[in-house]
This record gives structure tokens, C-alpha cells and sequence, in this order.
């Protein structure tokens, strides 16, 4: 053991020398000029074993470095893409899917396995005691599957590799494990640790599996000790964009979406249901997005809709869509990726009124949207939920009743028996609920005569305590459609469309924008994006990026990144804000439409005959 530890140092001493070597500057966003190597290698990979025993068709690696990286790797040391490809095939195993959890794309170029045929998938999963969420998870899961399932592929293997091909990597395989081989999560976490010594070494992870599945972990289970070769610095090195000061204000992060894990079988059970209640196909799991209903973008070419349906209208408050489904005792938030988390909020039905706590929602599907609102004295936050719609009451669709008639139903059976339970237990010593303790309020969004659109623009949307980029407008009678279609329409104010695309550095050091096209990436010719001054490209390379576009520039102008997005925008997303751009709808001109429709005499017949329902119907008491 002494002769093994001395032979480590020494290679420590001439891995960590040779990292030396070559060093670029760049500089960071407040801070002095630094040093930064982008061919340093991470932390402990020299001495890391580079792979583990195949698991089936898995086969647990750490990361593959370029060829760019040998300068800094001691002569037969290195452990490139091709010589994973080699190694591999002289073990009688042919790779057809690589599997990349790292959270930087620096260490190897896409092309370095697509142009031997083999399939790359990047998840980006940060590492350190961030475990991987569910829908990286189930993503993984689907990948691999869709490996196996594949005739053509099927005695194919997938390379799996985190940085070091132990804690990201075997948490994600004994995923795979258990809901795949049927196997408890003590034994996948052994299968893992056999093939792939010593397993998983971080607590946290081996944690959040056991409670993941609803598993207790045994009291003699304890994680392995920290290899030697990662004893000396605890940080895998992965080099990310900066993006703690880039979010916009109002902006619904991921912190809006916490709640807890449910298991697998239980998503699998509910998305099945939206589907069944949206009169969809039951989708495959890949590149899943939440389904339903989505506005048209009202623009010149669109405005004569107006005439055509009786509108309403409301603020656009610029954040993403969620689903809540309201499930018996328990109630999920949908994100925009389709995923389910539980969190604690009470819905009584109407009963309440009758003094009975025990009758609550069952297979109720909400329509809305998480936003922000800021106390202007205070500047406290908080987060409100705003239902905008219903898909469902109590198990059964409601997509084919009229868009006014589901709004009732939001008031009546949702908002208003919430409201008088809160309310009574307010006055009570100990009450069975503590509405005051919920992550979030819960209200039902307001919608206006058309003919009040002046109004919103100019003094509500403005006094708004949270964010707003525009106006909807809903047709009364419209049904729900799980699509695009004109019943919904969004105006949004001149200069806030925006698109989310792919951004890699050329070879060459150009800037390069993609977009996703029948599934796979398209670079988009001739179009250039702008950063601050100074901006080292290289650290946003290879992550999402929202950009507005910039006439003055003729250019995209970088807002932010896309933390919570790990694919571009479909080039349809792109044309229809480019056309929107080109075909901008001002403030003046759909204001003077406006007044044109609600003077119209079939508005003003239909205004007048329901005008004693508004302020029970439409405005929130």
C-alpha cells in the first residue's frame, strides 16, 4: 500500500505540473483579470479508473477528454472519445449511445461520436450534492430504453459518464435498475457499486434514491469513503456561464417548483390522465412538454379575429404556464417539462359550506400560471398561482363547455369554497389546516370586457406588482383546444418577442445560434448575437440562451440563460417571432381596432344582455 501511494503521488505531481503549462486569460463579471486553462483537467480525473464493468448494455465511464487535453495528460494517460470507441469494441462491445450528465460542454466536441455513428444525448446534471431532478431522470431512462428497444440497436451499448462515472452516473443507473429490472434500491446501488468501485460515495445521493422510491435504508448501510484519487479537492472543475445576476424580475424560477418526489409509476399515472382528459394520444416520454392550450400571436395580419369572436381580455404576465392537478387529499404543481410535484395546498368542495371537511376535489385539472408579486413599501415577495382555466372537474373533462362556463366553475367550486374554509378556521383555536403555512396563494385570474383594453395597457398593467410583456384575449364561448387555435390570442408589447436558442463557438471562435427542427439541431444561417463587451464566449458554449431581437443592430441581443431548458426553441418558434417583428402590432393601432370591435352593434347587444354578470362572474370578489 505504501509503494502504491508513493507511484500516486508521483503521477499527482506530474498530472498537476503539466496542467500548468498553457493557460488562457479571461476575465469575470466583477472581478480582476484571472487565469483560466480551458484544457485543464478536472479535478482527480487523472488517477479516477477511466470505466467500470458493463451493467447489461451500460457501461459506467468518466468523461472522455479531447485530444486538445493531451497537452496537459502524461504520455499514456489520455482517454480520448476514440480510444473509448476502441477499447470498447476490443471487449466485443459496440457503442451505439453515449450519455453525457456533465454540467459544461469543454471537455469534448459532439462530433467526436456522431461522426462514428454513435449517438450523443447531453443531460446536464451540476454535480456536487445537486442530485439530478426527476425529469433528468426520466429522460435518462427513456434514452437508454429507446437503446434497447431498437432492433437495429439492440445489441448496442451506452456509454454512460458524469466527470468522474460515480455518483451522477450511478445515480441515474440504479434509476434505470430499479424501475427496469424490477431490482430494491439496495441491490442496484450494489449491482452499480460491483461494476463501477466503490459506488456511489456521496450520501446525499444514495439518500435521495431511498426516499425517491419510498424505500428505507438500511441502518448498517454506510457509503463508501471518498476514493484517494478525489481526496485532494472535492469540486468536479466543471466551467459554467455565470447566471445568478442575468434573471429577469418577476421570472418564475425553479425555486417555484419545489415540492416533493413522487414515484415514477405515480407520474406515468397522472400524465396518462391529462391526456385522457385533453383527448390526446398518450405521448412518449421523450421530449416531453406540458400539453394543452396555447394563445395565437396577434399581429397585423391576425387583428380582423377580433371581429370574429366575443373576446375578453387580460394581462399577459410573461411567465411560463403550469398545471395544477388537484388529486383527493394531495395536489401537484405541472411544470413546463411535464413534471409532477406535491405540494401542500387544501381544495374543499363546495360541501364545506355544509360543514363537511371531508369532501375534497378529486381529478381536478387547472389551467394558469406561477408569478411573483413584489410589496412596493415592503419589497417583500410572494408567489400567487393564477387559474386561468379548467380542464377538468372531479374526473371528468370540461374542454367541450364554453370558455365562460368554466370560468364559473373556477369561482364556484375552487376559489370561493377555499376562500369560506379559510376564512372560518381563521376564528378557530386549532384549526385542521393552516392555510397561512402554503407554499403559495391560489386566486383566479380576472378577464375584462374587451372595450377595457385601453384601460389594462395604460393604468393596470403598469401599477401591476408583478411582472406583465402583453395582453390575452379569450373568446366567451370558446372551447378548450390542447393547441394553437384562435380562441386564445397574445398581443405582446413591441420588442419583448423572444427566442431560445442553442449557442456553441465555432472552431473558428464564431458565434453560431441552433434551433431544434424535426427533432434535431439546425444551425441558423446568417443569424449574430450580441453579449456585453468583454464577454468570454466560451463559458456560454453549449448552453441555452434567450434573446431579443435588436432592429438598431439588426441582431439578437443575449438576455439571459435558460437554466431550467435543455433544448432550444423549435424554428417555428423562431419565424412566427420573426414575422412578428417584421409585422409589429403597435399600441395605437390595436387600440383603435379595438374600439372599432366593442362599438360594433352585436358586442354591444351581447355587453348589455350579460352586463349584470360581470361583477359576480368576472371580477374576483
Amino acid at each position: 500500500m505504501e509503494v502504491e501511494g508513493q507511484e500516486l503521488q508521483k503521477r499527482k505531481q506530474l498530472g498537476e505540473d503539466s496542467m500548468h503549462t498553457s493557460r488562457d486569460y479571461w476575465r469575470s463579471r466583477n472581478g480582476p483579470r484571472k487565469f483560466f486553462d480551458r484544457y485543464s483537467l478536472p479535478k482527480g480525473w487523472l488517477y479516477c479508473p477511466p470505466y467500470g464493468d458493463n451493467i447489461g448494455l451500460i457501461i459506467p465511464s468518466k468523461v472522455p477528454l479531447s485530444e486538445s487535453f493531451n497537452k496537459n495528460i502524461p504520455p499514456g494517460e489520455s482517454y480520448t472519445p476514440k480510444e473509448v470507441i476502441d477499447r470498447q469494441r476490443c471487449l466485443g462491445r459496440e457503442i451505439g449511445l453515449v450519455v453525457d450528465l456533465t454540467n459544461t460542454d469543454r471537455y469534448y466536441p459532439e462530433s467526436d461520436w456522431t461522426s462514428h455513428g454513435i449517438r450523443h444525448v447531453k443531460i446536464r446534471c451540476p454535480g456536487q450534492d445537486s442530485v439530478p431532478d426527476a425529469e433528468s431522470v426520466d429522460r435518462f431512462i427513456s434514452e437508454v430504453v429507446q437503446l434497447t428497444s431498437q432492433e437495429s440497436q439492440a445489441s448496442k451499448y451506452a456509454v454512460v459518464h458524469c466527470t468522474h462515472g460515480h455518483n451522477r452516473t450511478g445515480y441515474m443507473i440504479v434509476h434505470f435498475l430499479v424501475r427496469n429490472q424490477s431490482v430494491s434500491v439496495s441491490e442496484a446501488i450494489a449491482t452499480f457499486a460491483q461494476a463501477r468501485p466503490p459506488g456511489i460515495y456521496r450520501q446525499k445521493y444514495v439518500e435521495a434514491l431511498y426516499d425517491f422510491y419510498f424505500q428505507s435504508k438500511p441502518e448498517l448501510l454506510v457509503c463508501p469513503q471518498t476514493p484517494e484519487w478525489k481526496r485532494d479537492s472535492d469540486q468536479d472543475n466543471e466551467v459554467v456561464a455565470p447566471s445568478g445576476n442575468l434573471a429577469r424580475t418577476g421570472a418564475v424560477s425553479d425555486a417555484d417548483f419545489r415540492g416533493e418526489c413522487i414515484p415514477f409509476a405515480e407520474v406515468q399515472r397522472m400524465r396518462n390522465f391529462c391526456y385522457l382528459v385533453l383527448n390526446l394520444h398518450v405521448q412518449a416520454t421523450r421530449n416531453i412538454q406540458i400539453p394543452g392550450s396555447h394563445p395565437v400571436s396577434l399581429d397585423r395580419d391576425k387583428l380582423h379575429l377580433l371581429s370574429q369572436q366575443l373576446y375578453h381580455v387580460t394581462w399577459s404576465a410573461g411567465v411560463p404556464r403550469c398545471m395544477m392537478l388537484i388529486d383527493k387529499e394531495n395536489c401537484y404543481l405541472i411544470d413546463p417539462q411535464f413534471y409532477f410535484r406535491k405540494v401542500q395546498l387544501r381544495f374543499p368542495r363546495k360541501h364545506i359550506y355544509e360543514g363537511r371537511a371531508d369532501i375534497t376535489h378529486c381529478c381536478t385539472l387547472l389551467d394558469g400560471e406561477l408569478i411573483t408579486e413584489t410589496e412596493p413599501e415592503t419589497q417583500v415577495k410572494k408567489t400567487i398561482y393564477l387559474i386561468y382555466d379548467m380542464m377538468a372537474f372531479n374526473e371528468s373533462s370540461v374542454t367541450e363547455l364554453p370558455f365562460h362556463h368554466r370560468l364559473r366553475l373556477i369561482e364556484e367550486e375552487v376559489i370561493r369554497p377555499r376562500n369560506f374554509e379559510r376564512d372560518f378556521l381563521s376564528t378557530c383555536v386549532n384549526p385542521y389546516h393552516h392555510y397561512g403555512l402554503e407554499p403559495f396563494e391560489v386566486r383566479r385570474k380576472d378577464f375584462y370586457l374587451l372595450s377595457v383594453a385601453s384601460m389594462l395597457i395604460k393604468d393596470t398593467v403598469p401599477s401591476l406588482p408583478h411582472s406583465a410583456d402583453g395582453l390575452i384575449f379569450q373568446a366567451w364561448n370558446a372551447t378548450y383546444a390542447p393547441r394553437d387555435h384562435d380562441g386564445r390570442l397574445q398581443w405582446k408589447y413591441p420588442g419583448t418577442n423572444t427566442v431560445d436558442f442553442l449557442f456553441e463557438v465555432g472552431v473558428d471562435g464564431s458565434s453560431l445560434l441552433y434551433l431544434q427542427e424535426h427533432g434535431n439541431k439546425k444551425l441558423i444561417e446568417g443569424c449574430r448575437v450580441m453579449f456585453k463587451d468583454g464577454t468570454d464566449l466560451s463559458l456560454y458554449s453549449g448552453r441555452i440562451i434567450e434573446c431579443s431581437w435588436n432592429s438598431h443592430e439588426d441582431a439578437w441581443i443575449f438576455v439571459q440563460i435558460q437554466t431550467d431548458k435543455s433544448n432550444p426553441d423549435y424554428i417555428s418558434v423562431y419565424e412566427e417571432a420573426k414575422r412578428n417583428i417584421e409585422g409589429t402590432l403597435t399600441e395605437d393601432t390595436l387600440l383603435d381596432e379595438i374600439d372599432i370591435v366593442a362599438g360594433l352593434p352585436v358586442y354591444s347587444d351581447w355587453a348589455n344582455r350579460h352586463s349584470g354578470t360581470f361583477r359576480n362572474v368576472w371580477r374576483r370578489q
